[in-house]
């Protein structure tokens, strides 16, 4: 898939906001945890991706009815939705200079019934994007680090009318940033998740 960068200045994926906030003393303090067990960026970037996808349960698995959005919030409070996962990752690698920008896909719901938008992120090694899915594993879901090949979570079935958006954005789609912070818990936000981009 061609991904298609929403803006050429590279420094915008490197930007702080209130979001993505790796200004914030626990993203500073993560990051530095996780830098001094690594020996280079890559390495930097698959020990930031597993601490998120491992460590911080999404919300719907584990039945945690919080909402988080902010990316400090989402570290400390150990919860989130796919989307908040994402800029929980994206401030972890902006934090130590690494490009990253928030994707999407549209996805069916696994009972069939309607779609959700769903998040992820896209970092740049070697010149190149590669998108990473920190949403979590469970059964059925095996995403890995891996900047050869994808190694998402789930596949967008063209056939069934999902979709791999191929937009790489510097902040969050307005209409994610809306349901997260709109939403009092979880079980309103999964009744209120985009269902298109």
């Amino acid at each position: 898939m061609q991904l298609i960068q929403k803006t050429p200045d590279l420094s915008a994926y490197l930007a702080a906001d209130e979001v993505i906030d790796h200004h914030h003393p626990r993203v500073r303090e993560t990051a530095a945890r996780l830098a001094k067990d690594a020996v280079d960026s890559y390495a930097y970037a698959r020990l930031a991706f597993e601490l998120v996808r491992d460590t911080i349960p999404h919300s719907q698995d584990s039945g945690d009815p919080r909402v988080t959005w902010r990316a400090s919030d989402v570290l400390e409070q150990g919860t989130g939705i796919c989307y908040a996962k994402a800029h929980a990752l994206a401030a972890l690698l902006r934090a130590e200079d690494i490009p990253t920008a928030l994707c999407y896909q549209r996805l069916g719901h696994d009972d069939g019934d309607g779609f959700a938008v769903h998040g992820l992120v896209a970092v740049r090694f070697n010149g190149a994007w590669h998108r990473q899915d920190p949403r979590g594993n469970k059964p059925g879901v095996d995403a890995r680090f891996s900047l050869d090949g994808e190694r998402l979570a789930f596949v967008a079935d063209a056939a069934s009318d999902e979709v791999d958006y191929p937009v790489l954005y510097a902040v969050p789609h307005p209409a994610v940033l809306s349901a997260l912070k709109a939403a009092p818990d979880r079980s309103y936000l999964w009744r209120t998740l985009p269902t298109a981009l």
